[in-house]
């Protein structure tokens, strides 16, 4: 029989225990018992020089992953990007999902096991359980991995004083700021993915040209990662489209970017200056697949008794630039690049749509009765300046 543990002890171990500084991890599994997934911080490397490389996870008894971890005998570890601790948040059952599915919070692809792995960790490491024991009140699975993905970029996120924290390198003494020197506040600012290159690098050519002492950060993603950035507090400010907006954000408009027909060169439907909804009746669709651009683009069709005939869907907008240039249908797109190439030189051409019943909007966005930091305030107020102008 196990000795019950001096709770003085107990207790100071887990003081001692909150300030040890762990990355946070996403394990994951799925097989014959079904999918599953929990956050946890317990994550650490064994052996890269066993037969194959190995690391541990400890999962508590009580997640609903661990039995299905020891059943399917696989699992996924996604090592999080210091912009994703909404995802934390999710699988540690802190913010739900709207459908009560954890896995909605995110994208997923499988790894050669089948456990899922978010589409873009920082790190993930795909295992098969080698050894499974249980001490206490957690299991300590060792897995043989099978498959490493690794991001370009990105650092990780880091849960320290029971808290997020992000990586800071420390540099050598030869290149640290001298005694005088200030140190800055970093602005996270989220920005949508689609018209992010349309309008942030202006902006902040601007904001230098003026010479603003204001460090930006950018956070890039499609609507659900910018908002779960600005509720998780790992971006002060963002710049969105005002759809699908949460009800925590807290949005003013900035400016309207009016949709248009993409089409190909030569493509028939260019002999007109304009067109209308009901033109492109016969024709097949690109459909930009990112969410709230796909709803947006595909309300317009509301006002008509027919439905577009989608042919091809992708979420990326060069990719929709280049099926377009391609002959494979028209798109509707609301952001306008200046050059109108693709990126492996076909030529395009856009026509306005008369017929528009609500543009595109966007609107800088924050958390709902959050202070921003002096350095946020001061981009805010350069945003509306700018658009204003």
């Amino acid at each position: 029989m196990n000795e019950v543990t001096d709770p003085a002890l107990r207790q100071s171990f887990l003081e001692g225990m909150s300030h040890v500084a762990s990355t946070v991890n996403i394990i994951t599994t799925d097989g014959p018992e079904g999918r599953a997934g929990v956050t946890v911080s317990a994550m650490s490397s064994v052996s890269p020089d066993t037969p194959k490389p190995s690391l541990l996870v400890c999962v508590h008894h009580l997640s609903p992953a661990a039995e299905k971890i020891v059943n399917n005998g696989v699992f996924c570890v996604n090592v999080l990007s210091d912009q994703q601790s909404h995802i934390s948040d999710t699988f540690a059952g802190r913010r739900p999902t709207d459908d009560g599915d954890k896995f909605s919070c995110a994208d997923w692809a499988a790894m050669s096991t089948g456990s899922p792995r978010i589409i873009d960790p920082l790190v993930a490491f795909d295992c098969k359980v080698t050894s499974s024991d249980r001490i206490g009140t957690h299991h300590i699975f060792i897995g043989e991995v099978e498959e490493t993905f690794k991001a370009e970029q990105g650092s990780p996120l880091i849960f320290a004083n029971r808290a997020y924290g992000a990586a800071n390198r420390i540099d050598t003494i030869a290149s640290t700021p001298s005694e005088n020197s200030q140190p800055s506040h970093t602005v996270t600012v989220g920005c949508f993915h689609t018209f992010g290159p349309f309008l942030v690098p202006a902006l902040l050519a601007k904001l230098a040209r003026q010479e603003r002492s204001i460090d930006i950060k950018l956070m890039e993603g499609d609507q659900r990662t910018i908002i779960g950035g600005l509720l998780s507090g790992d971006a002060e400010v963002g710049l969105l489209y005002d759809v699908n907006l949460d009800d925590q954000l807290e949005t003013e408009n900035l400016t309207a970017i009016e949709p248009y027909v993409l089409l190909a060169e030569g493509h028939p439907l260019t002999k007109k200056l304009e067109l209308s909804i009901a033109d492109l009746e016969d024709e097949p669709m690109v459909l930009l697949d990112s969410p709230p651009s796909k709803d947006y683009f595909l309300s317009l069709f509301d006002q008509v008794e027919w439905q577009p005939k989608v042919a091809h869907t992708s979420a990326s907008f060069e990719m929709v630039r280049g099926m377009v240039g391609h002959g494979l249908g028209y798109s509707l797109l609301a952001t306008k690049p200046a050059s109108g190439m693709t990126y492996d030189g076909k030529a395009l051409a856009a026509r306005p749509l008369t017929d528009v019943l609500a543009q595109s909007k966007v609107v800088l966005a924050k958390k709902a009765g959050v202070q921003l930091s002096p350095e946020a305030q001061a981009f805010a107020d350069f945003c509306r300046g700018s658009f204003a102008g």
